[in-house]
């Protein structure tokens, strides 16, 4: 299925990442506790392999680049 990104653009994303972090919570256990990787911002540019979203971060503004195979789900505000 084809998605539409660009009816989007403007619209504040919260995007889950099929890329999980493993994070070792005790030096003596060999069972890693994975953490859910997710991204938020404006979408600002929709691309054939990726989209394009911008944030603010410590008064800085950010882009982050996705690409379409890294997107798990996606939560749309402000439509």
């Amino acid at each position: 299925m084809k998605f539409n990104w660009e009816a989007y653009i403007g619209q504040t994303l919260n995007v889950t990442m099929h890329e999980n972090y493993g994070i070792t919570s005790d030096p003596n256990s060999e069972t890693p506790i994975y953490e859910i990787v997710f991204k938020s911002g404006k979408l600002v540019k929709a691309f054939d392999d990726g989209i394009l979203l911008e944030t603010e971060r410590e008064g800085t503004k950010v882009k982050i680049y996705i690409p379409l195979s890294s997107i798990k789900c996606v939560e749309i505000f402000n439509f």
